[in-house]
């Protein structure tokens, strides 16, 4: 079950797997610097790159997240400046959008979804993210991304179960993002318990598992795509680097070396757990 991909870029990006996945807040802390962080990661291995579009009342994330859409929305990030910030990025990773329904919806002036698409796809935007939008509610957001070829990805809790995973899974395309533990966004010293029993509920859905909340380490990334994960989400643990950079005054390009730094550990994290699943399955 599960959509097939929309996006080839983002079939491709999981198909020599693992996929790293960052995400950076979009306008953090100012245009032209964040635009310089996201090419950063990019040279640091990013497979696909999440681009927070800034929403005033972001329920899924934590503090870390929560002031650097703060920042970025003090220094005039829109929807417009958005898409012309992805449209103006020279990287080889797939985009994704990152953001909240209603800005989606009111995009069109009552339009509903369709027209943020179109806009989303003319601006090289390859798919999107919505936490707050529940599965039984997305069927014109879904048809809009098939129309434009993007994907439509669902993040699944360790408490989706049963019929509601069923019905998420039948919508999701491109990659499901599976939430590592309960709560809200924010880098962890640990790996949750509940990531093996989320990627076992997921193993007979046919669609590529990337696992975020938490990840902050290279061996995080190991132990989670040892685990079964085909990707790893990063997204706290980055925007901490770039935070650090403003309350420091350091200068931009300090600030995108560090993030090309840990994204490098993070994808050499990453295949070492390819490598340890490959023989441990050699093996059995």
């Amino acid at each position: 079950m599960g959509e097939p991909a929309n996006s080839s870029a983002i079939a491709a990006a999981f198909a020599d797997g693992p996929a790293y996945v960052p995400y950076l807040v979009v306008g953090d802390p100012d245009y032209e610097s964040s635009k310089a962080y996201v090419e950063a990661l990019d040279r640091g291995g990013a497979d696909v790159i999440e681009l927070g579009l800034p929403f005033s009342e972001p329920i899924a994330e934590g503090s870390t997240i929560q002031e650097a859409l703060v920042r970025s929305l003090d220094a005039g990030m829109t929807p417009e400046r958005f898409f012309a910030f992805a449209e103006d990025l020279d990287v080889d990773a797939a985009l994704v959008c990152m953001t909240y329904y209603n800005l989606i919806y009111q995009y069109g002036e009552g339009e509903g979804p369709r027209p943020f698409v179109e806009r989303a796809a003319a601006a090289g935007i390859q798919g999107l993210v919505v936490p707050d939008l529940p599965a039984e509610e997305a069927d014109p957001l879904r048809e809009a991304c098939d129309e434009f070829g993007l994907d439509l990805v669902f993040i699944v809790a360790p408490t989706t179960r049963a019929d509601r995973l069923d019905r998420l899974m039948e919508r999701v395309s491109g990659y499901v993002y599976v939430q590592a533990r309960l709560g809200t966004t924010g880098a962890r010293d640990d790996v949750s318990d509940q990531t093996t029993a989320s990627l076992d509920r997921l193993r007979e859905y046919d669609v590529p598992k990337a696992v975020g909340f938490g990840i902050s380490s290279s061996e995080h990334a190991e132990r989670i795509v040892a685990g079964g994960a085909d990707g790893i989400i990063v997204g706290s643990a980055l925007v901490d680097i770039v935070a650090e950079g403003v309350a420091e005054d350091l200068p931009t390009a300090a600030v995108a070396d560090r993030l090309e730094a840990l994204s490098r550990e993070l994808t050499e994290g990453a295949e070492r757990g390819r490598r340890s699943r490959a023989e441990a399955t050699e093996s059995v």
